[in-house]
């Protein structure tokens, strides 16, 4: 007798349903709580993997996007996540985010600020701490690298502006586009924003190295310098 004849799926626990139900009908078929029972794998004596994935997902309000956001720890405020289940879907969420992260190796070319935003927001746009990065461009605007070169906090972060430069010289890059994330989704630059800004462009003149944009990332939309005037 076969594993499945020995357990019909009508004697199958709740929380092994949705495994079935992607087997039999495919991926798309499940809704988000049944993907997410899927990965904790079990529920409460009270409550099915479905049901604890339902509060979870109530929690984050009903959204991917807020869910990617959460710790481990605060994942683990739902009694019948521990550490292991917690893990599991702070690691299925970042693999996610890294999917959308466009390969390199194509060499996109910067042609507008919307192009350097599609670009970044995959690294940026899900993250609940503040991190910086740089783009760094031919004479055509042909992307040669992107880079992370600082960061933070929830309220900031720190980028090192020998650092930029130096990768800018070892790519001998013309060009430069800054880009960092605001975790509160609030979009106008801080006077620190605008300093260091001003900072880069004054160094780049001497480096022969062009600021072309600064661009802050934030609730799946972002601002832009130079399209505001204030580069």
């Amino acid at each position: 007798m076969s594993e499945q004849e020995a357990f019909p799926i009508k004697e199958w626990a709740e929380d092994d349903k949705p495994r079935e139900k992607l087997v039999q009908k495919g991926r798309s078929s499940l809704s988000n709580a049944e993907l997410l029972a899927i990965l904790i794998g079990s529920g409460t004596k009270r409550m099915s993997a479905v049901d604890l994935s339902k509060i979870i997902l109530r929690d984050a309000n009903d959204s991917l996007e807020v869910l990617s956001k959460l710790s481990a720890k605060e994942l683990m405020k739902h009694k019948g996540i521990g550490e292991a289940k917690a893990i599991t879907i702070v690691a299925a969420m970042e693999l996610a985010r890294r999917r959308k992260q466009p390969d390199t190796d194509e060499k996109p070319t910067i042609y507008t600020s919307r192009s350097a935003f599609e670009l970044v927001n995959p690294y940026l746009g899900d993250l609940n701490h503040e991190e910086f990065y740089i783009i760094l461009v031919n004479r055509a605007n042909k992307v040669l690298k992107i880079e992370r070169v600082g960061m933070g906090g929830i309220t900031g972060t720190v980028a090192d502006i020998r650092i930029m430069f130096k990768s800018a010289l070892e790519h001998l890059a013309t060009g430069i586009i800054l880009a960092h994330n605001h975790p509160s989704g609030q979009l106008r630059p801080s006077d620190a924003d605008l300093q260091l800004t001003r900072n880069v462009k004054d160094a780049g003149k001497i480096l022969m190295v062009n600021l072309l944009d600064h661009i802050i990332v934030g609730n799946n939309t972002y601002f832009s310098f130079t399209d505001e005037g204030i580069l």
